[in-house]
């Protein structure tokens, strides 16, 4: 199984937060996990306007649970084209292009998500 966490999973599991056990199970007996550098991108502009602080970074979360950086490529992008407009969080909308594209499980606990056609793991 591969998966995709949704930018607040990578850093709750990093910060030993509970998650659903369903996603643990996911987590734990994955081939691949992936962070995505969409994660930094949003992170960065929340951290810009104030809205998060955190004293590590997405690298660290990255390194030390194990996960694979996954970089935004044109695929992904001509994806998120063909997404409807269901809903409007641009980085949301290009996790689910990625997970799309790359054919992995998106881990999550957004459930406006489940307005797309993305395989999910609830968090």
């Amino acid at each position: 199984m591969r998966l995709l966490l949704d930018t607040p999973v990578a850093l709750w599991w990093d910060e030993g937060a509970p998650l659903a056990q369903p996603a643990v199970d996911a987590i734990v007996g994955a081939d691949q996990v992936f962070v995505s550098a969409v994660s930094a991108w949003e992170l960065e502009a929340k951290a810009a306007a104030g809205r998060v602080r955190s004293k590590r970074t997405l690298a660290d979360v990255i390194r030390d649970g194990g996960f694979e950086e996954l970089p935004l490529t044109v695929a992904h992008c001509r994806q998120l084209a063909s997404l409807p407009r269901q809903h409007r969080d641009p980085f949301d909308r290009l996790l689910i292009a990625q997970a799309m594209a790359e054919d992995l499980m998106l881990v999550t606990r957004n459930a406006v998500l489940s307005a797309y056609r993305v395989r999910t793991v609830w968090a």
